[in-house]
Protein backbone atom coordinates (compact mmCIF):
# COMPACT_ATOMS: atom_id res chain seq x y z
CA UNK A 1 0.00 0.00 0.00
CA UNK A 2 1.48 3.17 -0.91
CA UNK A 3 1.68 6.31 1.51
CA UNK A 4 -0.62 8.83 1.97
CA UNK A 5 1.99 11.35 0.32
CA UNK A 6 2.18 9.48 -2.96
CA UNK A 7 -1.45 8.21 -2.76
CA UNK A 8 -3.71 10.80 -1.81
CA UNK A 9 -4.61 12.82 -4.76
CA UNK A 10 -4.18 16.33 -2.85
CA UNK A 11 -0.43 15.12 -1.89
CA UNK A 12 -0.07 13.84 -5.20
CA UNK A 13 -0.81 16.85 -6.77
CA UNK A 14 2.42 18.89 -5.07
CA UNK A 15 4.86 16.12 -4.38
CA UNK A 16 6.69 17.83 -7.80
CA UNK A 17 6.57 21.50 -6.33
CA UNK A 18 7.51 20.51 -2.63
CA UNK A 19 10.50 18.57 -4.25
CA UNK A 20 11.65 20.45 -7.21
CA UNK A 21 15.58 19.81 -7.07
CA UNK A 22 15.58 16.24 -9.17
CA UNK A 23 19.42 16.45 -9.77
CA UNK A 24 20.03 12.78 -7.91
CA UNK A 25 18.41 11.22 -11.03
CA UNK A 26 21.16 13.10 -13.49
CA UNK A 27 23.29 9.90 -12.34
CA UNK A 28 20.27 7.50 -13.15
CA UNK A 29 20.25 9.07 -16.86
CA UNK A 30 24.06 8.98 -17.32
CA UNK A 31 24.33 4.90 -16.32
CA UNK A 32 21.42 4.33 -19.27
CA UNK A 33 23.51 6.10 -21.49
CA UNK A 34 26.34 4.23 -19.45
CA UNK A 35 25.42 0.87 -20.09
CA UNK A 36 23.16 1.77 -23.48
CA UNK A 37 20.00 1.31 -22.17
CA UNK A 38 17.17 1.40 -24.87
CA UNK A 39 14.76 -0.69 -22.58
CA UNK A 40 14.17 0.58 -19.08
CA UNK A 41 11.82 -0.45 -16.25
CA UNK A 42 11.63 1.97 -13.70
CA UNK A 43 9.79 0.78 -10.51
CA UNK A 44 8.43 3.12 -8.00
CA UNK A 45 8.15 6.15 -10.42
CA UNK A 46 5.79 8.25 -8.46
CA UNK A 47 4.67 11.12 -10.84
CA UNK A 48 7.15 9.95 -13.76
CA UNK A 49 9.56 12.46 -13.28
CA UNK A 50 12.83 9.83 -14.31
CA UNK A 51 10.59 8.16 -17.03
CA UNK A 52 9.59 11.29 -19.25
CA UNK A 53 13.54 12.13 -18.51
CA UNK A 54 14.51 8.88 -20.13
CA UNK A 55 11.47 9.01 -22.55
CA UNK A 56 12.59 12.40 -23.77
CA UNK A 57 16.54 10.81 -25.01
CA UNK A 58 14.28 7.99 -26.76
CA UNK A 59 13.99 5.40 -24.40
CA UNK A 60 11.34 2.85 -23.90
CA UNK A 61 10.16 2.97 -20.87
CA UNK A 62 7.49 1.55 -18.51
CA UNK A 63 6.63 3.61 -15.08
CA UNK A 64 5.39 0.98 -12.17
CA UNK A 65 3.80 2.67 -8.97
CA UNK A 66 1.46 0.96 -6.74
CA UNK A 67 -0.33 4.77 -6.00
CA UNK A 68 -2.89 5.77 -8.85
CA UNK A 69 -2.94 9.08 -7.54
CA UNK A 70 0.97 9.52 -8.38
CA UNK A 71 0.49 7.61 -11.99
CA UNK A 72 -2.47 10.05 -12.75
CA UNK A 73 -0.04 13.19 -12.39
CA UNK A 74 2.52 11.20 -14.25
CA UNK A 75 -0.29 10.60 -16.73
CA UNK A 76 -1.09 14.47 -16.81
CA UNK A 77 2.40 15.70 -17.84
CA UNK A 78 3.99 16.32 -21.56
CA UNK A 79 5.03 13.13 -23.25
CA UNK A 80 3.36 10.67 -21.09
CA UNK A 81 1.99 8.85 -23.78
CA UNK A 82 5.34 8.00 -24.51
CA UNK A 83 5.60 5.67 -21.11
CA UNK A 84 3.81 2.98 -20.32
CA UNK A 85 2.20 3.21 -16.52
CA UNK A 86 1.40 0.20 -14.70
CA UNK A 87 -0.27 0.27 -11.40
CA UNK A 88 1.04 -2.13 -8.79
CA UNK A 89 3.62 -4.02 -6.77
CA UNK A 90 6.17 -6.46 -7.42
CA UNK A 91 3.95 -9.44 -7.82
CA UNK A 92 2.52 -7.36 -11.19
CA UNK A 93 5.94 -6.78 -13.06
CA UNK A 94 5.74 -8.11 -16.36
CA UNK A 95 8.20 -10.03 -18.33
CA UNK A 96 9.80 -6.92 -20.48
CA UNK A 97 13.28 -7.85 -21.76
CA UNK A 98 14.36 -5.01 -19.98
CA UNK A 99 18.17 -3.46 -20.45
CA UNK A 100 17.92 -1.92 -16.95
CA UNK A 101 15.26 -2.04 -14.06
CA UNK A 102 15.37 1.05 -11.66
CA UNK A 103 14.64 1.74 -8.17
CA UNK A 104 15.67 5.24 -7.13
CA UNK A 105 15.44 7.54 -4.06
CA UNK A 106 13.31 5.86 -1.13
CA UNK A 107 12.04 3.05 -3.35
CA UNK A 108 13.94 0.31 -2.57
CA UNK A 109 13.88 1.52 1.37
CA UNK A 110 9.81 1.54 1.25
CA UNK A 111 9.69 -2.25 0.56
CA UNK A 112 10.16 -3.23 4.39
CA UNK A 113 8.56 -6.52 4.59
CA UNK A 114 11.21 -9.17 4.13
CA UNK A 115 9.15 -11.04 1.66
CA UNK A 116 8.28 -8.59 -0.28
CA UNK A 117 11.62 -7.33 -1.20
CA UNK A 118 12.64 -11.12 -2.04
CA UNK A 119 9.68 -11.04 -4.48
CA UNK A 120 11.14 -7.93 -5.78
CA UNK A 121 14.43 -8.49 -6.66
CA UNK A 122 13.50 -12.03 -7.84
CA UNK A 123 10.48 -10.02 -10.28
CA UNK A 124 13.39 -7.36 -11.54
CA UNK A 125 15.47 -10.13 -12.09
CA UNK A 126 12.89 -12.21 -14.34
CA UNK A 127 11.87 -8.23 -16.24
CA UNK A 128 15.42 -8.21 -17.30
CA UNK A 129 17.14 -9.49 -20.17
CA UNK A 130 20.21 -11.54 -19.40
CA UNK A 131 23.29 -8.99 -19.15
CA UNK A 132 20.72 -7.08 -18.03
CA UNK A 133 21.12 -4.09 -14.76
CA UNK A 134 19.16 -3.77 -11.82
CA UNK A 135 20.19 -0.25 -10.50
CA UNK A 136 18.71 1.29 -6.94
CA UNK A 137 19.93 3.76 -4.30
CA UNK A 138 19.88 2.88 -0.23
CA UNK A 139 21.07 5.02 2.25
CA UNK A 140 24.30 3.61 4.77
CA UNK A 141 22.25 2.87 8.33
CA UNK A 142 26.12 4.26 9.69
CA UNK A 143 25.09 7.94 8.37
CA UNK A 144 22.26 7.72 10.83
CA UNK A 145 20.59 10.04 8.24
CA UNK A 146 17.12 9.74 10.68
CA UNK A 147 18.75 11.95 13.38
CA UNK A 148 18.50 14.82 10.92
CA UNK A 149 14.06 14.69 10.35
CA UNK A 150 13.46 16.74 12.39
CA UNK A 151 10.75 19.63 12.10
CA UNK A 152 13.07 22.54 12.92
CA UNK A 153 15.33 21.71 10.34
CA UNK A 154 12.55 20.30 7.64
CA UNK A 155 10.15 23.04 7.44
CA UNK A 156 9.10 24.87 4.38
CA UNK A 157 6.36 26.92 3.70
CA UNK A 158 5.98 26.53 -0.03
CA UNK A 159 4.15 29.14 -2.35
CA UNK A 160 2.18 26.65 -5.03
CA UNK A 161 0.26 27.93 -7.91
CA UNK A 162 -3.29 27.11 -8.60
CA UNK A 163 -2.40 25.52 -4.75
CA UNK A 164 -1.58 28.42 -2.56
CA UNK A 165 0.47 28.47 0.78
CA UNK A 166 1.58 25.08 1.81
CA UNK A 167 3.56 24.22 5.14
CA UNK A 168 5.17 21.17 5.51
CA UNK A 169 7.91 19.36 8.02
CA UNK A 170 8.76 15.73 8.85
CA UNK A 171 9.38 14.08 12.54
CA UNK A 172 10.72 11.09 13.70
CA UNK A 173 8.13 8.87 15.28
CA UNK A 174 9.90 5.48 15.88
CA UNK A 175 13.09 4.23 15.42
CA UNK A 176 13.36 0.23 15.76
CA UNK A 177 16.28 -0.41 13.43
CA UNK A 178 16.45 -2.04 11.12
CA UNK A 179 12.88 0.20 10.90
CA UNK A 180 12.92 4.39 10.98
CA UNK A 181 8.90 5.70 11.03
CA UNK A 182 8.62 9.25 10.49
CA UNK A 183 5.13 11.69 9.49
CA UNK A 184 5.51 14.35 6.70
CA UNK A 185 2.90 17.17 7.87
CA UNK A 186 0.95 19.23 5.21
CA UNK A 187 -1.02 22.25 6.19
CA UNK A 188 -2.83 23.79 3.32
CA UNK A 189 -3.34 28.13 3.55
CA UNK A 190 -6.29 28.34 1.28
CA UNK A 191 -8.53 26.17 3.64
CA UNK A 192 -6.57 24.92 6.65
CA UNK A 193 -6.34 21.44 5.79
CA UNK A 194 -3.62 18.85 7.73
CA UNK A 195 -3.14 15.95 5.79
CA UNK A 196 -0.50 13.86 7.35
CA UNK A 197 1.58 10.74 5.88
CA UNK A 198 3.38 7.96 7.84
CA UNK A 199 6.29 6.52 5.79
CA UNK A 200 8.67 3.58 7.40
CA UNK A 201 12.25 3.07 5.79
CA UNK A 202 14.37 -0.08 6.45
CA UNK A 203 17.83 0.65 6.61
CA UNK A 204 19.77 -2.42 5.31
CA UNK A 205 23.37 -3.29 5.49
CA UNK A 206 25.70 -3.37 2.02
CA UNK A 207 26.29 -7.13 3.22
CA UNK A 208 22.56 -7.90 3.75
CA UNK A 209 22.04 -6.24 0.37
CA UNK A 210 24.72 -7.98 -1.30
CA UNK A 211 23.75 -11.94 -0.22
CA UNK A 212 19.74 -10.67 -0.78
CA UNK A 213 21.11 -10.16 -4.56
CA UNK A 214 22.81 -13.03 -4.78
CA UNK A 215 20.41 -15.19 -3.45
CA UNK A 216 17.96 -13.77 -6.08
CA UNK A 217 20.58 -15.06 -9.19
CA UNK A 218 22.51 -11.55 -9.61
CA UNK A 219 25.94 -11.20 -9.98
CA UNK A 220 27.30 -8.01 -8.25
CA UNK A 221 28.47 -5.41 -10.81
CA UNK A 222 29.38 -2.53 -8.85
CA UNK A 223 28.50 -0.69 -5.59
CA UNK A 224 28.96 2.93 -6.46
CA UNK A 225 28.47 6.44 -4.02
CA UNK A 226 25.53 8.84 -5.02
CA UNK A 227 27.33 11.54 -6.90
CA UNK A 228 25.23 14.28 -4.90
CA UNK A 229 25.54 12.45 -1.65
CA UNK A 230 28.94 11.38 -1.62
CA UNK A 231 29.29 8.93 1.86
CA UNK A 232 26.07 8.58 2.36
CA UNK A 233 24.16 6.20 0.36
CA UNK A 234 24.96 3.08 -1.70
CA UNK A 235 23.88 2.66 -5.18
CA UNK A 236 23.97 -1.06 -6.35
CA UNK A 237 24.52 -2.26 -9.96
CA UNK A 238 23.15 -6.00 -10.23
CA UNK A 239 23.35 -7.82 -13.35
CA UNK A 240 21.18 -10.89 -14.39
CA UNK A 241 23.99 -13.08 -15.70
CA UNK A 242 24.39 -14.52 -19.16
CA UNK A 243 23.44 -18.29 -19.57
CA UNK A 244 26.40 -20.26 -21.00
CA UNK A 245 25.55 -23.14 -23.42
CA UNK A 246 27.90 -26.11 -22.44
Amino acid sequence: MADECFGHPRLAAIYDPLDPDRSDLDAYVRMVEEFEARRVLDIGCGTGVLALLLADRGIDVVGMDPAEASLDVARSKPGSGRVRWICGEAAALPALQADLVTMTANVAQEIVDPASWQQTLQRSREALRPGGLLIFETRDPARRAWEGWKRESSYAVTDIPGVGSVESWLQVTDVRLPLVTFRSTYVFAADGQVLTSDSTLRFRERQEIEADLLAQGFAIHDVRDAPDRPGREFVFLARRPVAHSV
